[in-house]
């Protein structure tokens, strides 16, 4: 995709080049890496965090403090921001058709660890939207898991990732996220789990529609980049997930949807660009506006 050169946004926080030192980075990658993975089949990734935790510690302690970022890193960073410049673009487009002014979110790059009004997290959790804040938080050698381990390389397909998460800011701005919250309160986890998919795929939609504006605005799409954004919406589906781990995909713990699924509702969204088409929810109380 063709991104060099664009606007980046100033809604930015980069903390990066804090924390543990370089002896704790390949370590902790793949203690990332295995956590990551219990973390989306619904396991408890606490053990593996705290290995990953007092590993860093150790290292920190030997030697640690900031470090410089690599050229690849702030090369990362800039196309990170030029990403989010585009969904303010597009979803500023999206809201003023409706008569209403979008409120862009910021977004926090970080190493390892980060605090954030919805508790200090590490970066095994993978990148994650905090209502409480409305802030989006990423470790950005979570693409490297998304190419290495999850077989989802290219730009395109980091800048899904993203744009899914802005979706989730627009959950929160439409108040879809707290419905959702308020609905599943004193449910099953069956049943939260169920909520939890349709919302997800809902950010996957959204995640098209900021393709489909930015598409229509800039024109920045090349050959190959749709197959990558699709190959990442279906590299995270929960039944590859766990496939990949050597487990039986099991639709009742699912918490983000199929494959199938999150490819289907992305392209929705990249193919019709509008909030009414990613009504997910269907009959389950709650409703776009």
């Amino acid at each position: 995709m063709r991104w060099q050169g664009r606007r980046r946004s100033t809604n930015v926080e980069d903390r990066r080049g804090r924390g543990p030192g370089p002896k704790a980075a390949g370590g902790g990658l793949i203690f990332l890496i295995l956590a990551a993975v219990v973390y989306f089949l619904g396991g408890d990734p606490a053990p593996l965090l705290q290995q990953g935790i007092q590993q860093q510690q150790a290292a920190s302690a030997a030697g640690g403090g900031t470090r410089e970022l690599t050229p690849e890193q702030q090369r990362l960073g800039e196309f990170a921001t030029v990403v989010l410049a585009d969904t303010e673009d597009a979803w500023a487009r999206v809201f003023a058709q409706g008569g209403a002014r979008y409120q862009p979110p910021t977004l926090v790059l970080f190493n390892d660890r980060v605090s954030s009004a919805c508790g200090s997290q590490s970066a095994a959790v993978g990148p994650f939207y905090c209502p409480g804040d409305s802030k989006l938080y990423i470790d950005l050698s979570f693409f490297e898991v998304l190419e290495r381990r999850l077989g989802a390389p290219g730009d395109f397909a980091q800048a899904y990732v993203i744009a899914h998460e802005v979706g989730h800011h627009v959950q929160n701005l439409l108040g879809i996220d707290r419905a959702v919250r308020e609905l599943g309160r004193g449910r099953s986890k069956a049943d939260n789990n169920a909520l939890s998919v349709l919302q997800e795929l809902q950010a996957d939609c959204f995640a098209g529609i900021w393709g489909h504006h930015a598409q229509q605005q800039r024109d920045f799409l090349e050959r190959g980049d749709l197959r990558e954004g699709l190959n990442a919406a279906a590299a995270i589906g929960d039944d590859a997930i766990a496939a990949g781990s050597g487990r039986v995909a099991r639709p009742e713990s699912f918490t983000h949807g199929s494959s199938d699924e999150r490819v289907e509702w992305f392209r929705r969204g990249l193919e019709e660009g509008s909030v009414a088409a990613c009504d997910t929810f269907g009959d389950a109380g709650i409703r776009l506006r």
